[in-house]
């Protein structure tokens, strides 16, 4: 499974953005796919996943409310639409794929991983 994640930018506080992640391969319809986010000097932190089949999401509770997430099937896209963004939600933005809800919020329990897309908010 390819990943390609794009929609990254520069954004006044307040502002929003849409993440798009373009899957490909001949199985990436089956995976549940997920959002990461890394900034300078932390961790990589889960955002939000959702399931393959009827949409299940799943959200970091200081996201819900502002970020959903959202898949179009017959694109093999997931998108992040963030919305009243913060300078602290600065960090690059990671796409990924999984098969294991029970891992969903750790970077080891993803499948597959794409290149990410800077997101910068400025104050």
């Amino acid at each position: 499974v390819q990943l390609q994640a794009s929609g990254g930018g520069l954004v006044q506080a307040g502002g929003s953005l849409r993440l798009s992640c373009a899957a490909s391969g001949p199985t990436s319809s089956n995976y549940g796919m997920g959002w990461f986010r890394q900034a300078p000097g932390k961790e990589r932190e889960f955002v939000a996943a959702i399931g393959w089949s009827i949409g299940s999401t799943y959200y970091t509770d200081s996201m819900k409310g502002r970020f959903t997430i959202s898949r179009d099937n017959a694109k093999n896209t997931v998108y992040l639409q963030m919305n009243s963004l913060k300078p602290e939600d600065t960090a690059v933005y990671y796409c990924a794929a999984f098969t294991r809800w029970s891992d969903v919020t750790a970077p080891s329990g993803m499948d597959y991983w794409g290149k990410g897309t800077q997101v910068t908010v400025s104050s």
